[in-house]
């Protein structure tokens, strides 16, 4: 099943059920009013959307209505944690390359995990709000879970078993601050404002035999400023499956039913054509762009993202529908 909160006023929105193809919703009031309230006691919860989700698919859903991803806040407005993990070596690999430094070893056999801000999530169309264009902002296209209640040093099969949801993520970085407080060695914090979801959240069923090993076989389409820049497969490249991310972020703690764990930005190795190193895949964030150009050309040209940039991030199907409903955003000034 599909589901998302829509905007009421409130901090946690109103949980409302979403037809598969995205163009119907209805309100799951009687059943649960915030997302947060049906991961609490899924078991009991989830049988009963999904009944409503089975009727909306049938168009016998009395009080449906159309859809519009515009009212969305994130399908967790806000959460009781999120880790987000970096799956996909490349995009360390990429990096570390550009700036002439190795990859530790233990990086391919351990998850590198930070925990981001998680009291304050943006809706799929909310503006993405920077105090100054010199703070280096990018995007980040990913893919996160949510899940229910996870045991204290839980196994990565643990993991796989406490997946409830699956969801798109932009996680918004600002590069020119980060590096300074990486240098602190306390980890970074204002180089990670708040982070975006995708419309809709859904089942790993919802899938189909694209969730298979504890990751997503499809394509995320990433575009900046309209033009396609990232066409990056999710499945193969993921190092690590969300099970032993989970396992990792839980190995010395509880995950409590409605925490988030992100996969990393989705990142393609580059092939090597008539003595050049090329990436055809594209990119799932600009840092990885400015790698490539390092690495090919000895400098980066392309800049960050300026006032009034849009980003629009979205993952379709094998039908080629839309699976979890596009990240659109533009990035605005904060007005004092």
């Amino acid at each position: 099943m599909k589901l998302a909160t829509y905007k009421d006023g409130s901090r946690d929105g109103q949980l409302v059920v979403v037809s598969r193809d995205l163009t119907t919703a209805h309100y799951a009031t009687g059943v649960a009013n915030r997302l947060q309230q049906a991961l609490d006691d899924w078991n009991f919860i989830a049988p009963q959307l999904q009944d409503l989700y089975e009727t909306l698919n049938g168009g016998k859903a009395r009080h449906a209505f159309p859809f519009e991803p515009a009212q969305c806040m994130a399908p967790l407005p806000r959460a009781y944690q999120w880790a987000d993990g970096s799956a996909y070596l490349n995009h360390v690999e990429l990096v570390r390359a550009a700036g002439k430094s190795d990859v530790p070893e233990s990086f391919y056999t351990d998850p590198l995990m930070y925990q981001g801000g998680s009291d304050d999530f943006l809706g799929p169309c909310d503006d993405i709000v920077v105090a100054d264009e010199a703070f280096g902002i990018d995007f980040e296209a990913e893919v996160a879970v949510i899940t229910g209640d996870v045991p204290m040093a839980a196994s990565p099969e643990q993991g796989l078993e406490a997946i409830r949801l699956v969801m798109l993520v932009n996680d918004v970085s600002l590069r020119h601050l980060i590096p300074d407080e990486i240098d602190k060695r306390f980890g970074f914090f204002q180089g990670k404002p708040s982070t975006a979801f995708s419309p809709v959240a859904a089942t790993p069923d919802e899938l189909g035999e694209a969730w298979r090993q504890g990751r997503v076989h499809l394509t995320l389409h990433t575009s900046w400023n309209g033009r396609k820049v990232g066409l990056c497969e999710a499945g193969p490249d993921m190092r690590f499956h969300f099970g032993q991310l989970i396992a990792h972020a839980a190995r010395t703690r509880r995950l409590r039913a409605g925490a988030i764990i992100g996969s990393g930005t989705v990142s393609n190795p580059g092939i090597d054509k008539d003595g050049r190193r090329e990436w055809p895949k594209g990119y799932s964030c600009i840092a990885e762009k400015r790698a490539m150009e390092q690495i090919q050309n000895g400098a980066a040209s392309t800049g960050y993202m300026a006032f009034g940039d849009t980003v629009r991030i979205e993952m379709k199907g094998r039908d080629g529908e839309s699976v979890f409903g596009a990240i659109d955003q533009t990035v605005r000034p904060h007005q004092i």
